[in-house]
């Protein structure tokens, strides 16, 4: 089970719900606005209902595994850190969609969610604070990203979950990284 439940996570994580969804309405999501197949560019192109349906549906991939995790091997297990991690895994490299997927937000903060709902809320609540700031979703995303991990660190969590943690913070960087670039050079698109 240790090795079966990072794989269906990998799997349930593959589901690029943005593509399919854009689809379904006519629409090729990887030529509008940023090309990217995540919740914000959906709301760019469809409009933020569906952008809100999307984040929820990304989200779930990486809370349900997670829980289940939790629930079968503990949260202090590498098994649980694994399933994790596969799980965002699948949504920026999905077996479904030529391994060409989204950022990991939204599943990453489902991960979180199952984790620690109490640094799930606090990253949450920073992100919007960014966003209605600065009105650039990649930085208020990668800003959430390194407080959480800083916020596991301040409230002990076991090194599993700081594993976790400090992967996905790479893992999210690594997809940010034309983000940074535009972030850097002022051309990146705010919403």
């Amino acid at each position: 089970m240790e090795i079966i439940l990072p794989i269906i996570s990998y799997l349930f994580g593959s589901i690029i719900f943005g593509e399919v969804i854009a689809k379904v309405k006519g629409i090729d999501l990887r030529k509008v606005g940023s090309g990217n197949v995540g919740a914000t560019n959906v709301s760019r192109a469809l409009g933020k209902k569906y952008g809100a349906i999307v984040f929820f549906l990304d989200m779930l991939k990486g809370l349900i595994p997670t829980l289940l995790a939790i629930k079968i091997f503990g949260i202090e297990s590498f098994a649980t850190a694994f399933t994790a991690i596969f799980a965002v895994l699948g949504h920026m490299y999905p077996v479904f969609f030529g391994f060409k997927g989204g950022k990991g937000i939204a599943t990453a903060f489902g991960v979180l969610l199952a984790i620690s709902p109490k640094v799930a809320i606090l990253s949450i609540i920073l992100w919007t604070l960014l966003v209605l700031w600065k009105r650039y979703v990649s930085l208020a995303s990668l800003s959430a990203t390194y407080f959480a991990f800083i916020l596991l660190l301040i409230f002990r969590y076991p090194f599993s979950v700081l594993f976790t943690a400090f992967v996905l913070s790479i893992l999210i960087t690594y997809k940010h990284k034309e983000n940074i670039k535009r972030l850097l050079t002022g051309t990146e698109l705010k919403v």
